[in-house]
């Protein structure tokens, strides 16, 4: 753990999770539209994560997860979402708000 009692894990998460709250959801992206997220931040496995969900029913299978472990954080982001156009978009956004930037990038 580190002096502020945060896990590299975590800090990395939150990260991307504020990022993806600003860029996916509050910016009101159309692409993200037909999702919700759900914060799983507070995991006792060491594994927090964050969700997307179908909006229309967020009791659903998660479509996308990104979650992170370790110290250095490694991050990882699976689901059937990745697989999709989208994906190639996710894994750039979540790349580049886990390395320290907070910018939301391009829209597909």
């Amino acid at each position: 753990m580190s002096v502020s009692g945060k896990s590299a894990a975590l800090r990395t998460m939150e990260q991307v999770a504020i990022a993806a709250q600003k860029c996916w959801f509050a910016s009101k992206d159309a692409a993200f539209r037909p999702y919700r997220m759900a914060n799983e931040l507070n995991s006792f496995s060491g594994r927090p994560r964050i969700l997307l969900v179908p909006a229309k029913h967020p009791e659903g299978r998660p479509l996308l997860v990104v979650q992170a472990e370790g110290t250095p954080a490694r991050l990882q982001a699976f689901g059937p979402l990745m697989q999709e156009q989208l994906g190639a978009r996710i894994g750039a956004d979540v790349t580049r708000w886990a390395s320290g930037e907070a910018g939301c990038g391009t829209p597909a």
